[in-house]
């Protein structure tokens, strides 16, 4: 699920920069040799391909970690006396990683808000691509254009911590092994 998750996240943020840029409302433009999709209609159907991909494989996710009771022995519970503690040592680059089964307290808010931040992509993503299906929602994220900011912010935020979980892989290399093998 993390590498199918990886690679959809890819598809949509090349073509999300390839449909941002057809209206570039904060100014700046995307290089198009990083986008993908070629014109804005090949870049709306990579996006639709990937969204699927994306939502489906989260649902699942969620379900399994639901059902297993896994997504409570993971991520919970939150401690922030415990989260000032590792939050130092990750700053201070002394945060243990003797256990890549057990996840510190940063790890378990950066899962915790990726998974979150998905549903508000999810969500604004379909305000955007049905605005008139979903009013309500539309209404809660400040109409359509909130809605574009929204979710243009959001996935921002998905890239940072991209780069941040790749930086951290790079750091403490044998957590890869643990990536790949899925064990």
């Amino acid at each position: 699920m993390h590498w199918l998750n990886a690679l959809a996240v890819f598809v949509l943020m090349m073509s999300g920069w390839r449909i941002y840029n057809a209206t570039a409302f904060l100014g700046l433009v995307i290089p198009k040799n990083i986008t993908l999709g070629g014109w804005l209609g090949g870049a709306l159907q990579w996006h639709f391909a990937a969204m699927w991909v994306l939502a489906l494989n989260g649902l699942l996710y969620l379900a399994v970690n639901v059902a297993s009771g896994r997504l409570c022995h993971k991520f919970f519970p939150l401690s922030t006396r415990t989260l000032w503690v590792d939050l130092q040592a990750a700053l201070k680059g002394r945060l243990a990683h003797a256990d890549p089964h057990h996840y510190n307290m940063v790890q378990r808010l950066a899962y915790l808000f990726v998974m979150l931040n998905s549903v508000l992509l999810v969500v604004s993503g379909l305000v955007l691509w049905k605005s008139v299906q979903f009013p309500l929602l539309r209404e809660l994220l400040w109409g359509y254009e909130g809605a574009r900011r929204v979710h243009f912010f959001a996935m921002a935020a998905l890239a940072a911590f991209v780069v941040v979980h790749l930086v951290m892989v790079a750091l403490v290399p044998r957590t890869l092994i643990f990536m790949v093998r899925g064990r």
